[in-house]
Parts: C-alpha cells; sequence; structure tokens
C-alpha cells in the first residue's frame, strides 16, 4: 500500500527528505515538534510495513503542523520549540540554595541602588528562573514584537503562490519526497491556508530558536532593553549568571551581585517612569507596522521554483525571501529606538556603576565585559534581525554613559535622573554627539514651548472675550441676535 521502503532507516530518510524541501536546516527542529505532539516518527517508520491507520495518523499530525494556531505567529510551535531549545544545554531545576542566593542578591542590590537614585524598588517579588521558566514568561512579548511582520509576510506569500498555483489547485505544490498517503496530502489544503499555515508555523519555529537561544544568555527579565513581563519583578536566571562567571576572573558571588543590581535598576526605571514602556514597545510596533514587502521581488524569486527541487522550494520559503526594505520613515522609527536603548542601557550602566563601585572589586571590569556583550550582540538577535528587520542593540550605549556621567557631575543624581521626568526631555542623536550641550539645548526647547504656550494662552483669552455676552434688555435673551445693533435688519 506504500511506496516506501521496508528499511527502518530508509523510512526515516524518507520522512526526513520530505520535510527537508520545506524546512531545509530546520527540519531537526519539525522532527522534534512532531515527537512534542506526541508523535515519533521513528515509531511510526518501524520494521514493519505501515497499515493505512498508521500512516493516515502520519499525515494528520504533519497538518497539524501546518494548520494548528492562529494568527501569524504559530504560538504552539514557537512554545514548543523554545523549550526544545532552552533546554538542549542543560537547564537543571534550581535548588533551594540557588533560589536563595539569588534572591538575597536581589535584595543586596536594592539597599545600594537606594543610595545612587531616587527611583525607588519596582515593588515587584525577586524570583530566581531556569531556562524554561524565562521561556514561559516572556515568550508572549517575543511573539508580540514579530506578528506584524510575519502576518505581512505569510499573506504575501499565499499572494505570489496562489497567483502562481491559482485557486484550489495545490498540485504543484507536493512536498518533494512525500509518498501518496491514504486519505490524501497536504496538497488537499486550500492553496491560501497553506500557504500562511506554512508561513505561520516557519514564523513559530524561528520565534522558538531565538527565545530559546535567548534564555541560554540572559541573565534577567530585563537585560534585552524592552520589558518583557507584564507585572513588576526582579529575575536572576542563576545557570546563565553562573556560566558568564566560569570564564571570568571575578568571584561568582560578585559576579551575581553586578547581575542583581543591573536588574534591579531595569526594574526601576521601567515601573517608575510610566510612560517608557509604551514608548519603547510603540516604536518596536511602529517599526514593524510600516516594513513594506515587495511582491515582485518576491514572485521574481518564487517564479521559476521547481517544487521537485527541496533546495529550491527551501531557499523560496526563507526568511531572506521576503525582501524586507526600509523607508526613510522607517529609518528614522529604526534611529529613535536604537537612541532610546542606548539612554535605558547608559542609565542603568550608570546607575549600577555607582552603586556598586563601593562595595565590589570588580565592578569595573564587569562593566566593561557586559559592555561588550551588549555590543557584540549573539545568534538570537541575529535571528530576530532576520524577523523584524531590526536588531535589539543600544548600539550608542557609551554615548549615553557619557551623556548621563556628564549630568550626575555638574547636576548630581537628580539632574541625571531627571532625564526620565517627561518623553519631551529624552535625548536624541545631537545630544549623545554633544553631552554638555544638553542643558542648554533642553532650556531653548523649555523657553520656546514656553512662548508657545504664552501664545495659545492670549488667543484663548481674547476669544474668550468676544463670546462674552453684551448687556440684555430686559426679558431679552443674551447672545441671541433679535434687535442686535448692526445687523442690518
Amino acid at each position: 500500500m506504500s511506496d516506501l521502503p521496508d528499511d527502518p532507516d530508509e523510512r526515516e530518510r524518507a520522512l526526513r527528505d520530505a520535510l527537508h524541501g520545506i524546512f531545509g536546516e530546520r527540519t531537526d527542529e519539525v522532527l522534534g515538534q512532531m515527537r512534542s505532539q506526541g508523535l515519533d516518527p521513528a515509531a511510526l517508520m518501524g520494521g514493519v510495513a505501515p497499515d493505512p491507520a498508521t500512516m493516515q495518523h502520519l499525515m494528520d499530525q504533519l497538518q497539524r503542523l501546518f494548520t494548528s494556531g492562529e494568527g501569524p505567529v504559530n504560538t504552539q510551535v514557537a512554545h514548543d520549540l523554545a523549550r526544545q531549545v532552552a533546554v538542549a544545554e542543560g537547564d537543571p531545576s534550581l535548588t533551594g540554595a540557588q533560589a536563595r542566593s539569588a534572591q538575597e542578591a536581589l535584595s543586596v542590590a536594592e539597599l545600594w541602588l537606594d543610595a545612587a537614585t531616587d527611583l525607588p524598588p519596582s515593588g515587584g517579588p525577586a524570583r530566581a528562573w531556569s531556562r524554561s521558566e524565562w521561556v514561559e514568561a516572556t515568550l508572549p512579548a517575543w511573539q508580540q514584537l514579530v506578528a506584524p511582520v510575519a502576518a505581512s509576510a505569510a499573506d504575501a506569500l499565499a499572494t505570489v503562490l496562489g497567483d502562481q498555483v491559482g485557486d484550489g489547485d495545490m498540485s504543484g505544490l507536493e512536498l518533494p519526497g512525500m509518498p501518496v498517503f491514504p486519505g490524501g496530502s497536504l496538497g488537499d489544503l486550500d492553496p491560501a491556508t497553506m500557504m500562511r499555515s506554512l508561513g505561520s508555523a516557519v514564523y513559530g519555529m524561528q520565534v522558538g530558536q531565538a527565545a530559546g537561544t535567548l534564555s541560554r544568555e540572559v541573565f534577567g527579565a530585563t537585560d534585552v532593553g524592552v520589558p518583557l513581563l507584564t507585572e513588576p519583578a526582579t529575575v536572576l536566571v542563576p545557570t546563565n549568571v553562573r556560566a558568564f562567571a566560569d570564564g571570568l576572573d571575578s568571584p561568582f558571588d560578585e559576579v551575581q551581585l553586578y547581575m542583581a543590581v543591573r536588574e534591579a535598576a531595569h526594574a526601576r526605571l521601567f515601573v517608575h517612569v510610566p510612560w517608557l514602556r509604551a514608548h519603547l514597545h510603540a516604536l518596536v510596533e511602529q517599526y514593524a507596522r510600516g516594513i513594506t514587502i515587495d511582491l515582485d521581488a518576491l514572485e521574481a524569486q518564487v517564479r521559476d521554483i521547481d517544487m521537485a527541487d527541496p533546495e529550491s522550494l527551501r531557499g523560496a520559503l526563507s526568511g531572506d525571501v521576503f525582501g524586507l526594505h526600509n523607508t526613510a520613515e522607517q529609518q528614522a522609527t529604526l534611529l529613535r529606538l536604537e537612541t532610546a536603548l542606548a539612554l535605558v542601557e547608559g542609565w542603568v550602566s550608570e546607575v549600577a556603576a555607582t552603586a556598586s563601585l563601593p562595595h565590589l572589586p570588580h565592578s569595573v571590569p564587569l562593566r566593561e565585559m557586559i559592555r561588550r556583550r551588549r555590543a557584540a550582540g549573539g545568534p538570537a538577535e541575529q535571528t530576530f534581525k532576520s524577523l523584524v528587520g531590526l536588531e535589539l542593540r543600544p548600539r550608542r550605549s557609551r554615548d549615553a554613559a557619557a551623556l548621563f556621567a556628564h549630568l550626575l557631575a555638574t547636576g548630581g543624581p537628580e539632574a541625571r535622573d531627571a532625564v526620565w521626568d517627561h518623553p519631551d526631555l529624552l535625548p536624541g542623536t545631537e545630544d549623545l554627539d554633544d553631552p554638555p550641550g544638553y542643558a542648554a539645548r533642553r532650556a531653548a526647547q523649555a523657553d520656546e514651548q514656553a512662548d508657545v504656550d504664552a501664545a495659545l494662552a492670549q488667543i484663548f483669552s481674547e476669544s474668550t472675550e468676544s463670546e462674552e455676552p453684551g448687556d440684555a434688555s430686559p426679558g431679552e435673551e443674551p447672545g441671541t441676535d433679535e434687535g442686535a445693533p448692526g445687523d442690518g435688519r
């Protein structure tokens, strides 16, 4: 009943070749996803000839992979893959001693920060998370980040391939190497549904891969520079802190305390500067929603695809095929976002340095290590760049730190922290280029705004006076035009 070979290894290879036609190097991730959903490909491709029910079960599982979930990102695929990647290098449960040590470090960090900034503690709980717990808590934020681009990409791909194969005809889109299963094939799906589901699954895998990789790199919940939690909290991931400390000359306890100070400083900023979270998320969303996909370029890349050539199809469905182009407006938004991220990192770096310097002998080299680490980025940041076209890196964090250091030296902690009092006070690229001129520029801006406010007040006052009713005769309604002098009646 099947053209599959009898040898179990050959059967496994047939399944792998079929999936490789679409997912290429991510085939192992797809197989892992199938297994996470309760399907064991090796068992299904076992030593006996598969019966129709078994093969239909395999087909149903593959269809579930393509059609499960709603929205532009297959959240189930993203979640399952992120969990797999998070534990790929080990993710042992935290011991009670590890959790207590991390929580105590966060408590000490709050005391040190009280002496360095007037911004109060975030008020949230201090937590120690495993990598898997970090994924569970932050994955929704990453899915939201890429959703606008994922939706545009899936729609564009469905439009182009739908035009090529025609409505209701998926015969040209059979998976290369896929045997004909009883009960039909993936080609029986509606073309637009198939392509959107495929795009959703691919984006789900990429989000899962990136979030899972980040879970092995981050030290807490805030060190990527964008708020990822909906409720106030300070978090450490002791496994990652330990891995980072193992390559340094500094003792683990000192490294953990320094990471705790940075985490607590981030949390204070995000909680007590109420407009900052919305400002950062709005910039990310504005950038993502403004991305346009060149349908002509996309069509040119998929026009001559040989559906029997796995590499041709894989290349056509890769993230690079979507041809994301930044407009001038996009570039301006990106510059604002990078500047905002640099300001967050610069402030945290300066405040953490001030708070930890009296207590940690290695605070200066630790600060430099973090700077270099953030500047270099990592594979997960590169993945998100391919997903949404931007890198969540504070490119000018050193310049931002220099600005905050200047404000601290000339005006004390109050002047440094006053930058966050209002969005209009947020420094721009000119201020990063010339920190000493920041105060003069903001003073001039305030004077200009005061002149505008005064002009508006005068206009409003004159308008109010002109609308005041005159003396009205007894029994006459003020403001009516009956008998009004000069009305020509």
